[in-house]
């Protein structure tokens, strides 16, 4: 499927006249010196009474504004282009400390030195996002919860205590209001195109938060206050987001360059190849993938007018609308439906940039969450090569050859495969096995001599033990009844190793993670607070057993110590097929969850009351099994109740499972 390419620009008519027209309207020079001290500090008052005001609410009038900033825009520009690199870090570098970021801004003057336009557009998008971050710290030094918004963290009075509400104002004439210049976003979503922004707003921008730098020294002095930087987003596990296949070390360079090549990106960009700016790299390619993704929506969709975008009165079109179920006017959105077959991309774009416990590598590069200079070459990788599966899925017929690649192909094999990973009911899939895994440690834990066992006076053997596991066997045969063919066993159903076989290949199947309905993702986050509970109770045996054979060893236990220590090791011969119990009935509840929908509200409820008592059981369980309290015989009496609640339910025929059939 071709796209048309006679595409120029995505932003609307007043939209392009604001950025592109409205700053150049005057013509006459603004001398530097108005707003530039001798000793090097920026005289706000200079720059804020360029700052106009409608006469019926004395609101910002923004584009009054915009025009009478044109000429000191163009000056600062100019003053920045009249320094050398050792003159701007003298007068300069200091200022821009508080950022965290002071070699960002030392970039970005770089930059604004030879105007490539695809470099001021990347450097203004690393600016308003440490910016950002930054103008966040602040505002944690008088309020509790920073907003995400930026128009929002801009409109706070704690930021106007700090800084003026005169010069909050400037900035949002740049940044932060749709109704004015609103560079971060018409850049950071792919609504402007590199050469439609005029490189003396970045340097206005990096004139502006040198001063806002200037003017935070003198609030911090006053008030004796420390600014502390919020610490970053660490990618951890970064194997949960290796999706496509291939050597990244010797090829993500070619990734790039063909991407750049196929784009007809100016030949500027190829010198991010000279340097690990795997950053950079993501940040030049998301607003590319959001404008394509939306030429793409615009036009299966039958809805021009949602291209030409990015002003304060039209409805934005962003990922989150792009991927969203039904349009605004309640039809079915046709742009996931495309993504979908054969290709699973829209699964691949909910995971990386919407799923709340997914990398959300969009937001938190935006939003200055991310050290740019450690961005992880992995997931650039990842964004890259599915970018290009995108390129080629969706271009002329004649980049056949392209596709059968021996590169390209493998990307194109395993985009068509993928499942989501961040989804709730994927991140359930992974609690199970990890549980699993965890409980199936047990086999391995240190036990005390048979023969130190019987030198124990008055050891009990626990009286129900033989019914507990009957109950256990009856329980498992009635539920493995309802395992697909592929996961079935004819041997011991509670056997540890069956299980685990038995919970990987329920694992395996493929479960609808798109827009699932509300009453399914409900069961799916009691399911998981039942599967943490049962990790809980499985990580703490491990660590009590551990100890207290060691403390036997040692024959630092007491009398009572040695008894109750005695009661953990019987007890955990019932709780760990218990514990394996209720994964199998997590997993195939969780394999039947879209029957959920089919209950009635009546049966939904007394269905969401049984997952519930399942949970208050676990945390019961967690409690019991707690080195501080060790409470194995209560533990055993919970047991058995949680058992017999769950034969219950299971000989009514009320789980999902059952639905299912």
């Amino acid at each position: 499927m071709a796209l048309p390419n006679s595409v120029t620009t995505c932003l609307s008519q007043p939209v392009h006249y604001v950025i592109c027209k409205l700053g150049f309207e005057k013509k006459h020079t603004y001398d530097i010196n108005n707003i530039l001290s001798g000793n090097g500090e920026i005289c706000w008052q200079a720059v804020t009474e360029h700052v106009c005001y409608l006469e019926s609410d004395q609101s910002v009038d923004y584009i009054k504004s915009i025009r009478s900033l044109g000429p000191v825009c163009e000056s600062v520009n100019l003053h920045f282009k009249s320094l050398t690199k050792e003159q701007f870090i003298i007068q300069y570098a200091s200022w821009f400390h508080w950022t965290n970021c002071t070699e960002v801004f030392l970039e970005v003057f770089d930059v604004l030195q030879y105007t490539q336009t695809t470099e001021v557009a990347l450097g203004l998008m690393k600016l308003t996002s440490c910016l950002e971050r930054a103008l966040g710290d602040v505002y944690l030094l008088k309020g509790n919860d920073c907003p995400f918004l930026l128009r929002d963290l801009l409109a706070s009075e704690q930021l106007a205590v700090v800084f003026g509400q005169s010069v909050m104002n400037v900035l949002r004439i740049f940044i932060g209001s749709p109704h004015g210049l609103n560079l971060r976003n018409v850049l950071w979503h792919g609504f402007a195109s590199p050469q439609e922004i005029p490189a003396k707003y970045c340097a206005m921008l990096l004139f502006l938060t040198a001063g806002l730098g200037q003017l935070l020294q003198t609030y911090l002095l006053q008030t004796k206050c420390v600014l502390v930087h919020r610490p970053y987003v660490i990618f951890i596990n970064l194997e949960e987001l290796d999706v496509f296949p291939g050597k990244y070390l010797n090829i993500s360079k070619y990734f790039i360059i063909l991407y750049l090549l196929l784009f007809d990106c100016p030949k500027a960009l190829l010198k991010i190849m000279h340097f690990p700016a795997y950053a950079d790299s993501v940040i030049l390619l998301l607003p590319q993938l959001e404008a394509g993704l939306r030429l793409l929506f615009t036009t299966i969709n039958k809805c021009p007018n949602r291209l030409l975008t990015a002003e304060s009165s039209a409805f934005y079109t962003t990922f989150d609308e792009m991927l969203a179920k039904h349009l605004d006017n309640e039809e079915v959105n046709q742009l996931p439906v495309v993504l979908e077959e054969p290709a699973m991309a829209s699964e691949f774009l909910w995971d990386f940039l919407n799923h709340q416990e997914g990398p959300r590598i969009r937001d938190r590069l935006s939003h200055g969450e991310i050290n740019l200079e450690a961005f992880p070459r992995e997931v650039a990788n990842q964004i890259v090569a599915f970018a290009i599966t995108l390129l080629c899925r969706f271009s002329d017929e004649d980049m056949f050859s392209l596709k059968e690649h021996m590169v390209i192909k493998p990307l194109m094999n395993c985009s068509s495969c993928y499942q989501s990973r961040f989804h709730p009911i994927s991140r359930l899939k992974q609690q199970v096995l990890e549980c699993m895994k965890s409980i199936h440690l047990w086999s391995e834990l240190p036990t005390v001599p048979e023969e130190q066992v019987q030198t124990i006076k008055g050891l009990e053997e626990n009286a129900e033990a033989s019914t507990l596991i009957l109950m256990l066997s009856e329980i498992t045969s009635q539920l493995l009844q309802y395992m697909p063919q592929n996961c079935c066993s004819s041997d011991d159903p509670i056997s540890s190793v069956l299980t685990e076989r038995q919970l990987i290949g329920l694992c395996d199947t493929r479960i609808c993670t798109l827009y699932s309905p509300r009453p399914v993702l409900e069961v799916v986050a009691i399911l998981r607070k039942i599967s943490t509970q049962c990790h809980q109770v499985s990580e703490q045996v491990i660590a009590s057993a551990e100890v207290r054979y060691t403390q036997w060893m040692n024959k630092t236990l007491r009398s009572r110590q040695r008894h109750n220590y005695l009661r953990m090791l019987s007890s955990i011969k019932i709780l760990s097929p218990v514990l394996r119990l209720i994964l199998i009935l997590i997993t195939l509840e969780l394999v039947s969850v879209h029957s959920v929908c089919k209950t009635n509200p009546f049966d939904y409820q007394q269905y969401l009351k049984f997952l519930k008592s399942v949970l208050q059981y676990t945390e019961n369980l967690v409690t019991y099994t707690s080195s501080e309290k060790n409470k194995w015989d209560e533990a055993m009496e919970l047991i058995n109740k949680a058992l017999v609640k769950i034969r219950k339910i299971s000989d009514r025929k009320l789980m999902l499972m059952h639905l299912a059939t």
